[in-house]
């Protein structure tokens, strides 16, 4: 029964996560749009099975709500402060840097979640992970404090993802 129910659902979460995207794009719930939403839940993932790695150890999806709160409300904020750099700071008073952030988390899924926050927060763009994974190479669009961005990143993110994920 186990193997049957790995191979037909090798990600049971995003089936369920998928069919959900679904129906919200679909604007309309009907049993007809549930269970195309199902299928599309069960063919997705099981196409796509194959490049997945195994799956994370230790995964805890609480902490992951409070995680997404945290990158939603900090993608509002820097959307906000990107808009006053733009309008206020002259190009030539930017202070733009590259930062390597050292990481201390191992999981590759974590690893992608931090460059994903990173970049989906406007100002900042993940650009380049060491070829061991230790370090992520990082470009804001303007800081006084270099070192005090990295801190943020290592506190703010990578210290909830090393909860998520151990």
């Amino acid at each position: 029964m186990g193997r049957a129910y790995n191979w037909l659902l090798p990600h049971p979460l995003l089936t369920l996560i998928l069919t959900i995207v679904w129906m919200f794009l679909q604007n309309e719930i009907s049993a007809g749009m549930i269970v195309f939403g199902f299928i599309l839940g069960i063919i997705i993932p099981w196409s796509t099975s194959i490049w997945w790695p195994d799956t994370p150890k230790g995964f805890r999806p609480g902490k992951m709500i409070s995680y997404s709160m945290i990158v939603i409300w900090d993608i509002i904020v820097a959307n906000i402060e990107v808009a006053w750099i733009v309008l206020t700071v002259p190009t030539s008073k930017l202070k733009p840097a590259w930062i390597v952030v050292p990481l201390k988390l191992r999981e590759p899924e974590a690893i992608t979640m931090l460059a994903g926050t990173i970049t989906l927060t406007p100002g900042t763009v993940s650009a380049d992970l060491s070829d061991q994974g230790h370090s992520l190479l990082v470009h804001v669009l303007h800081t006084n404090d270099p070192d005090a961005v990295r801190d943020e990143i290592l506190t703010r993110y990578e210290a909830r993802l090393l909860e998520i994920f151990s």
